[in-house]
């Protein structure tokens, strides 16, 4: 079943979303990030996406923040966490406390780092975060671009036995501009595993365009925010 997943970015301890994934541009939804996951999981959501803005730009970090909130929604909440995950200690420590973990930069600079724990650890507790612009990864935040395209970077993820990948259009994300399908429809040709997919969902129509394109699910941040969007589904 398509899933749609909240996100709840965090930066200066606060949920927010960023503009095209500007840390100087960012718009506070809730000033308590577990009032967000809250909010989200009393209208159904059963998993959320969380990113530590902070750390992913290497400003410090929201760890004892993030470990909190997972105590207080429990079990029967799927946690993932995703930003300055670049080292095999921080990787573990947040698998004692969440379902998943989502790398990003550390995926091209350490691919042995992705080896290492896809054979410790279940795959499904394992992600790789390909967030791209122009067809080429954003590295460090977002802050720089890599020579590595996404699609290269998605197809050796693969044969490194990786089964859950998600894809961000850095250029959309944040903006409401709907999504561009093209490099999505590129990214579900080289990754046939689970893809969910983010940057740019303004309206249902999008949902249903990742749905055709066979994904997933969906990432989904301001349009979900805003309410642009209609959450929960109709089943």
């Amino acid at each position: 079943m398509f899933r749609i997943i909240p996100c709840v970015d965090i930066q200066g301890a606060k949920a927010v979303r960023l503009f095209e994934g500007d840390p100087e541009r960012e718009t506070v939804y809730f000033e308590s990030p577990l009032a967000a996951a809250r909010h989200w999981v009393s209208l159904g959501a059963s998993e959320l996406h969380i990113v530590d803005l902070d750390a992913a730009l290497a400003k410090g970090d929201n760890r004892a923040l993030i470990a909190e909130m997972a105590r207080r929604l429990g079990n029967g909440v799927l946690l993932e966490v995703g930003g300055g995950i670049r080292s095999l200690e921080v990787a573990r420590g947040w698998l004692e406390h969440l379902h998943r973990i989502v790398l990003g930069t550390a995926a091209i600079t350490n691919p042995s780092m992705l080896d290492t724990l896809l054979a410790d650890y279940d795959s499904d507790r394992i992600a790789v975060s390909i967030d791209a612009k122009d067809g080429y990864v954003a590295v460090k935040g977002w802050q720089e671009m890599s020579n590595v395209k996404a699609t290269d970077l998605a197809k050796r993820c693969l044969k490194q036995g990786l089964k859950q990948m998600i894809y961000t259009d850095i250029s959309r994300d944040g903006t409401l501009k709907g999504v561009d399908p093209e490099p999505v429809k590129a990214m579900r040709k080289a990754f046939p595993h689970s893809l969910i997919a983010g940057g740019g969902v303004a309206t249902d129509r999008d949902i249903e365009l990742y749905e055709k394109l066979g994904l997933e699910g969906a990432i989904v941040g301001r349009a979900l925010y805003e309410g642009t969007i209609t959450y929960p589904r109709a089943s």
